[in-house]
Parts: C-alpha cells; sequence; structure tokens
C-alpha cells in the first residue's frame, strides 16, 4: 500500500552547537566543536571520563510555572525544540493542534535523571517518602516528553512514546511518517531528547566505550578515525512537524522536506555488540519503503558514535548497500552523543544543510580506521553537494536499528 505522502513543514532543535539553524550551521561550516571538560565528572569516583557536550539553555521566561512542575530538563528541551518547529509550520496558537487531528511521536533514553536518582534515594537509601514530590514520577517516566509535550501544547491526537536509546528520535520520525501515511493522523510532532548527566555519561564509561580524551577535549570524539578513543555524551532535542502533504499545502504550510521511506527492525541478538547483517537489513527496508534504488541516495548521515565496534560495523553495512560513491558523514563529532535526541537532531540538520547544498564533514576525521570500509568520508572541509534524496540512520542498545529516507527539497 502507497499510502498518503507525507510533508516536513517545520523544524527546530538545539545542541552544544547553539539553539537555532543559523548558529548551529555556522558551527558545522567552521568546525567548532561543543565539547568541554566537565568538573561535575571529575568529583564522580572511578569515573574515567570528564567530557560532555552541554547545551546553553534557559527556559523561556513566559512558560506557565504550572506546565514546569512535570517538566524535568529533558521535557524542556524537547518543548523549545517543539516550539521552534511548531512556529516554522505556521501551527503555533492553531485550533489545529487540538482539535485531534495532530498527534505526537517522541522519545528520550529516559525519563530526567535527577529525578531518577531523587527516587532512588528516597526508596533505596533513606526507605522513605519524605521529600519526594508527587511530580517527580512526571518528570522521570519514560513518556515524559511525549506526556507533557501534549499537555504543553493541547494536543489531542495519538501519542507516541519512543524510548529505544539511541533510535528515540529516529523510531518517533519513522513512526509519525506512517501514523500519517495510512490516515491515522494529519499531522505529528515528531522527534527526540535527551539531558546530560552523569548516570548516561557513566553507562558508556563502565563499557570502555567513553572517549578518555580529557586534556584534549577539542580533539575528540573522532569518528571512523583510527586515532579515535570512544564517544563523549552531548545533549539536546530537535522536533521535525510531519505532515500529509495535500493538508500542508491546503493551509499554505511551507512543504520544507518530505519524507520517502522508513524501516526498523532487531539485530536479535547481543545487547550492545553491533551487528553487520542487522545494519545492512535496516538500510534497505527504508529504501525498499521509499521506493528508491541505492544510487539514487545522494548523502548519508552516520550514527558513528566513534567507537571501535560500532564505526566497523555501519561503515561496512553503508558499503554493502550503497558501495563506496556515496558520500558519508557523521556530526557527533561537533556535539558529542545526543543519544534520544541524535536520530531527530541528525535527521533535522541533514535537511537543512541539503536544502542549502553542502554537507558538513566528520570533525577530527582526518585518519580513516583502516578496518572501516573504505566510503567516501566527507572529510576536513564541508561538501558542497545537490543532493535530493538523503538517508539518515541510528543504532540503539538492544540491536534496534532505524534508517530514515527524505527527499531533501520541497516536495
Amino acid at each position: 500500500m502507497k499510502g498518503r505522502r507525507v510533508a516536513v513543514t517545520g523544524m527546530g532543535g538545539l545542541c552544544a552547537l547553539g539553539s537555532d539553524w543559523p548558529a548551529i550551521g555556522a558551527g558545522l561550516r567552521s568546525g567548532v566543536s561543543g565539547v568541554a571538560r566537565l568538573p561535575e565528572l571529575a568529583a564522580i569516583k572511578g569515573l574515567r571520563t570528564q567530557l560532555g557536550a552541554p547545551v546553553a539553555f534557559e527556559r523561556p521566561a513566559e512558560w506557565p510555572r504550572k506546565a514546569l512542575r512535570s517538566m524535568g530538563r529533558v521535557s524542556q528541551l524537547a518543548a523549545r525544540a517543539t516550539e521552534r518547529a511548531v512556529a516554522q509550520a505556521g501551527l503555533a496558537g492553531s485550533p489545529l493542534l487540538r482539535d485531534g487531528s495532530t498527534g505526537i511521536a517522541y522519545g528520550s533514553t529516559s525519563g530526567s535523571p535527577p529525578d531518577m536518582v531523587s527516587y532512588a534515594r528516597a526508596f533505596g537509601v533513606e526507605n522513605s517518602t519524605r521529600g519526594v514530590t508527587p511530580t517527580e514520577y512526571l518528570r522521570l517516566m519514560s513518556h515524559t516528553c511525549a506526556a507533557n509535550l501534549a499537555s504543553f501544547f493541547g494536543v489531542r491526537g495519538r501519542i507516541v512514546p519512543t524510548p529505544s536509546a539511541c533510535t528515540s528520535g529516529s523510531q518517533a520520525i519513522g513512526f509519525g511518517y506512517e501514523a500519517i501515511r495510512f490516515g491515522r493522523a494529519t499531522r505529528m510532532l515528531c522527534g527526540g531528547a535527551d539531558e546530560l548527566h552523569p548516570i548516561q555519561v557513566a553507562v558508556f564509561d563502565l563499557l570502555f566505550a567513553a572517549s578518555t580524551r580529557n586534556d584534549e577535549p577539542g580533539e575528540t570524539p573522532r569518528p571512523f578515525d583510527a586515532d579515535r578513543d570512544g564517544l563523549v555524551v552531548g545533549e539536546g532535542a530537535a522536533t521535525l512537524v510531519l505532515e500529509e502533504l495535500e493538508a500542508a499545502r491546503a493551509r499554505g504550510a511551507p512543504v520544507l522536506a518530505e519524507v520517502m521511506g522508513f524501516g526498523t527492525n532487531s539485530d536479535g541478538g547481543h545487547l550492545t555488540a553491533p551487528d553487520v547483517d542487522g545494519m545492512e537489513a535496516v538500510m534497505r527496508l527504508g529504501l525498499a519503503d521509499a521506493g528508491l534504488e541505492p544510487q539514487e541516495i545522494g548523502y548519508v548521515s552516520a550514527h558513528a558514535t566513534a567507537t571501535e565496534q560500532g564505526d566497523r560495523a555501519e561503515s561496512e553495512a553503508t558499503r554493502r548497500v550503497f558501495g563506496g560513491r556515496v558520500p558519508v558523514s557523521s556530526l557527533k563529532g561537533h556535539f558529542g552523543h545526543t543519544l534520544g535526541a541524535c536520530g531527530a537532531l541528525e535527521a533535522w540538520l541533514t535537511l537543512e544543510m541539503l536544502r542549502e547544498g553542502w554537507a558538513a564533514p566528520t570533525l577530527h576525521l582526518s585518519h580513516p580506521d583502516p578496518q572501516c570500509a573504505e566510503l567516501d568520508y566527507v572529510m576536513a572541509a564541508p561538501r558542497t553537494l545537490a543532493a535530493e534524496f538523503a538517508a539518515s540512520h541510528n543504532f540503539a542498545f538492544g540491536g534496534v536499528n532505524t534508517s530514515l529516507v527524505f527527499r531533501c527539497a520541497e516536495a
């Protein structure tokens, strides 16, 4: 079944490079790194890495205090990104957000970590409810972003939480696309968010997957590079407003791009070890759903976290599907691994870049790992690129894989 066409009518987000496309785009063009050495990480016993990529974020003063009671930082980042996307789509204050025709698909790795810590301390250490507030659970629950966005914007359509770690944002876009394509919604607010906290950093540090280049934060992470030593955790959020194409045109909305295809699958094996076959399969699923051949894709946004196993597996899967001719880069060298945000953040930035006719290089990639597959890695400087179609790939713990395929121009 072909289904309805799905347009992108609004986009917005924030990361360590900035809180809007002009700032982030300038940082990508000029090779800016958002990675810093963080004193709060140095204070944690046993933690080897002290690196992170934080967002400079202050919530708007006009946000209602009542709404903020249930919103941790992760939900606030999501709300700010969604405000920007909704405004670009021409939906700010619109009754269309509240009439049941609009839904939400949104995810994060978890709820807000500070509230998780507070809850754990109360029940696991102090064995008491003293000091625990009723709103703490609303901030720590796994679907906090989706639920808070629905309340914040008054959205009454279907709600699809996607707490699937590093594919949270990409699954949200994919499931939102499917909801519109098959007539379950007219428009969907889709994306992902995560906040930087020692809990997330420790996950990768304990797996020896985090960079410990603490004395030179501006030189790491290094996706695909022979001299990489692991990932750096970042934070951020991004939202895409997806809309049935004819409905968007009827209301005069800006049609920025088109979602052409989506694939998601499971490795069905190890929970943390990358699987080349699973990655290859999901890339082919995305292409098949889009009705495109590999040679029609003009750019690949790689997940590429700067871990040896992950980079090597992904590069080989990419070579199997696309050969060595398609330009490939990862944005994580600039602002780290934003976890639940990365799928949406990288999709948004891919569309912004290619709408302007260029692609950012993988920051710090100067000597590709010889054990990575031979690909057309974008290195050293931005590349002028006229790509009509692009693919964005993401992979998560648990063997969850995603592929999104876009037309990077007005539909």
